[in-house]
């Protein structure tokens, strides 16, 4: 391994020199007007001022059912908002509705909150929840978010603001479900056109991505594609509002300049920090680390229909040559814990009691001569603009060349490469998966279940029928321990086919000014701008 390390390190460094070169100024004015008021408790409660984030990517869509990816979800969650939350100790929360019963095994009644107001007038009640859910349905709209509720048989209105969700079959996580962000209540009228370009053929996600309206505490102002998009306070808000007045999520791709951006006060929060900055912002007086643990995976995906990984032994083989301590240490600082499996541990359904790969490049030879390919072949691997991704591929490169595998590396613009890996066209890629609901089902059936082949996230295109009946019969058994012990073995089976290259769990590490407070993220690295307060 310390071999492999030597030779890899001058090639992450040009990697990342080249990152550098490729700067995009995030710029801004940094003028904040602010109120201060008492809580009540002694301390000091800052009201006003523009909140400025500096992020890696930008948005690709936002229409919450039309976008899976987190740089889309973080601003969808500010505008948006769900039936239930949860909390941080994944226990669910009322959210617009005020509470829920199960009426039988397969029917839940919940309870709305009254008097709630759309950005746009239009009023929230139980036909706003039908029309909602009903879309996410609709086949035609081919929504990435429709497995998540896929179960579900009818939602009835059966009063102004009470409603009714019928399943067809008992379905443990579905109020988990119910608080991902892919069912924020979009405004009926906003549906109304969107339903009209569907059936004229048009784009069914442009006018509510371009024009988004929910009923969250910030409104949607306006959206420069790759620059930046700006959010308002909601003054109407039916809860306690918001304490900025204004939000930019500009986009920054260079580290550098995210991290010189905060250090001279032009933005108030940079994500992500990469991990060799972690000891520069620990040590300076005007910023401060914020560290998350998460639920996500990060991982390299074969694509699974086509030649040599439609064998698993090349794939069995390509995982063993990747070696996990390296990339954890070398290139994420020790910022990430090794994953033997498709969930991070804290996730339900997580097991250790897997026989998972490691490092071993003798195994991976004696997988690819058993395969046919002892000379090995050529191929390539995507990525996008995130410099951790992009130093793995590096590494994997080195790693595979030793085995006679020539890796070509491509990167790509985020959305360009989500477009581009759920039609197929791709060999290998790195990419992440988080799990914003705490159950294994809403990860490993949209990662290895085969109706979720492309842009549900089976970007692997796997197919494998036993694996299809697991994850089937785990969304139907209601007992606790029965599902997890169906997804253990599932887990063991996904190990051994090695659709993908299991690698690590990140920590989420971001920048934030000193004078910012009140800033919360999740373990699916989604943040809730709603508390955030700029201080004198």
């Amino acid at each position: 391994m310390n071999g492999l390390k030597k030779k890899t390190w001058p090639i992450l460094l040009v990697l990342l020199l080249g990152l550098f070169l490729s700067a995009c100024a995030g710029g801004g004015d940094n003028e904040n007007t602010e109120e201060t008021n008492s809580s009540g408790d002694g301390t000091e409660e800052a009201t006003g001022g523009d909140l400025k984030l500096a992020v890696l990517s930008d948005a690709s869509s936002l229409d919450p059912h039309g976008a899976n990816d987190v740089p889309s979800v973080i601003v969808q969650e500010n505008i948006f908002e769900t039936l239930v939350q949860k909390d941080e100790n994944n226990d669910i929360m009322p959210g617009l509705a005020e509470s829920w019963e199960p009426v039988d095994d397969l029917t839940w009644k919940f309870k709305l909150n009254e008097g709630i107001k759309f950005h746009d007038g239009e009023d929230f009640n139980a036909e706003a929840v039908k029309m909602n859910l009903e879309r996410i349905l609709t086949p035609e709209l081919g929504s990435p978010r429709s497995n998540l509720f896929e179960m579900i048989t009818s939602v009835e209105a059966i009063s102004e603001y009470e409603v009714e969700i019928t399943t067809e079959y008992a379905f443990s996580p579905l109020l988990s479900h119910l608080s991902h962000n892919s069912v924020g209540m979009i405004s009926p009228a906003s549906i109304e056109q969107a339903n009209m370009d569907l059936e004229n053929g048009e784009d069914p996600f442009a006018a509510i991505s371009t024009n988004p309206i929910g009923t969250g505490y910030f409104k949607f102002d306006s959206w420069e594609p790759g620059s930046v998009i700006r959010l308002t306070k909601n003054e109407e808000y039916w809860g306690e509002p918001a304490y900025v007045d204004s939000v930019e999520f500009r986009v920054v791709p260079d580290s550098q300049v995210r991290l010189a951006d905060l250090e001279t006060g032009n933005v108030h929060i940079i994500d992500p920090v990469q991990p060799n900055e972690v000891s520069r912002i620990e040590g300076s007086d005007v910023a401060k680390l914020h560290q998350q643990s998460s639920s996500s995976l990060a991982y390299i995906g074969f694509n699974t229909q086509k030649e040599p990984f439609d064998d698993p032994l090349v794939r069995q083989a390509i995982s063993y040559a990747i070696d996990r301590e390296a990339i954890i240490s070398g290139i994420y600082e020790d910022h990430a814990s090794p994953a033997i499996g498709p969930l991070a541990p804290g996730t339900f359904g997580y097991t250790d009691d897997v026989d998972a790969i490691s490092y071993d490049m003798d195994r991976a030879q004696e997988l690819l001569n058993e395969a046919g390919y002892e000379d090995g072949f050529s191929t390539t691997i995507w990525t996008n603009d995130n410099p951790q991704r992009q130093a793995i591929a590096v590494l994997a490169q080195e790693s595979l060349a030793q085995l006679g595998i020539k890796v070509e590396i491509e990167v790509m613009e985020f959305g360009a490469y989500l477009d581009k890996t759920a039609t197929g066209e791709h060999d290998m890629f790195v990419l992440g998966y988080s799990n914003p609901t705490g159950d294994a089902d809403y990860q490993m059936y949209a990662l290895f279940h085969s109706s979720q082949q492309g842009n549900p996230g089976n970007r692997s295109f796997y197919d494998n029928p036993e694996v299809d009946q697991l994850l089937d019969d785990a969304r139907r058994a209601t007992d606790s321990e029965e599902r997890a012990a169906i997804y253990a073995e599932a887990a063991q089976i996904l190990t051994t086919d090695a659709p993908m290259a299991f690698l690590l769990h990140q920590e989420y590490l971001l920048g934030i000014a000193e004078n910012v407070t009140g800033f919360e993220i999740d373990t699916a690295g989604i943040y809730n701008l709603k508390n955030v307060q700029i201080q004198n």
